[in-house]
């Protein structure tokens, strides 16, 4: 699975790569418009030392951003899941804050927090957090009534036991919104990053840019693009783990 994520990143980047040497060669363009081949492999033996070093700085950032928002979308989860005043209320509040635009709230935060480690953290976590919730929101509020019948009937239920057996009757969905999450914790660091931030790949595609440095930009999405989808493989290969051994916890047998 590992693989797979990294060969099909390489199609995609080698495909839009042609695309766009494919433009330069039709409208017969400089390569100061858009670098040529020689120029984007001196870049990159150039910069791709301190890009990778800011992209493991992407990454940290990243990995502590899901974090948070994996343990956020799933307390608001639990809370929010009965259909109680409290239950709709929160739900309610979750889809209202959501409609908010994180880029349109991303120079409130770096007013108030200024443009380090802390802005980026919260951007990151925000972006990954709203899709989580919907769907652990979804996960939680729907009861497996063929199970927690029995429960129900015999007085064992509680409310721990209830969010056992929906998140285990939900797995596979639960690991595969965690793991695709990984992309939009990237992409919220790198957004913050860019916006106002003096560390990060984010930062360093903002410098590209000001310089008009397109084969710097082009080996930035190069190093996030495998460091990324490595992440995300791993996170993968994980969850696929999780749900065997949640699946047959002894001697193979399924629950």
């Amino acid at each position: 699975m590992l693989f797979r994520r990294i060969y099909q990143f390489l199609i995609v980047y080698c495909l839009g790569l042609a695309c766009l040497l494919g433009i330069k060669q039709v409208l017969t363009l400089s390569d100061y418009v858009i670098p040529g081949v020689p120029l984007i492999l001196e870049t990159a033996g150039r910069v791709s030392q301190g890009y990778l070093f800011d992209v493991f700085n992407t990454l940290s950032v990243t990995i502590l951003g899901q974090i948070i928002s994996i343990l956020m979308a799933f307390t608001v989860g639990i809370l929010g899941r009965k259909s109680s005043w409290a239950g709709s209320f929160i739900k309610v509040m979750a889809y209202n804050i959501q409609a908010y635009p994180i880029v349109a709230l991303a120079p409130i935060i770096f007013i108030l927090l200024g443009d380090g480690f802390l802005s980026r953290l919260l951007i990151a976590s925000m972006i990954c957090y709203f899709p989580l919730l919907l769907s652990v929101l979804g996960v939680m509020a729907v009861p497996v009534k063929d199970i927690e019948h029995f429960y129900i009937a015999t007085g064992r239920m509680r409310w721990q036991l209830e969010v056992k057996i929906r998140a285990f009757e939900n797995l596979s969905k639960l690991t595969t919104v965690i793991a695709g999450s990984a992309t939009l914790a990237m992409a919220g660091t790198i957004v913050a990053e860019f916006i106002a931030a003096n560390a990060g790949i984010g930062y360093s595609i903002r410098i590209a840019l000001y310089q008009s440095d397109l084969a710097g930009i082009l080996v930035a999405l190069f190093m996030i693009g495998i460091v990324i989808s490595i992440y995300q493989g791993m996170l993968e290969t994980l969850g696929e783990q999780v749900k065997t051994k949640w699946s047959a916890p002894k001697g193979g047998e399924l629950l």
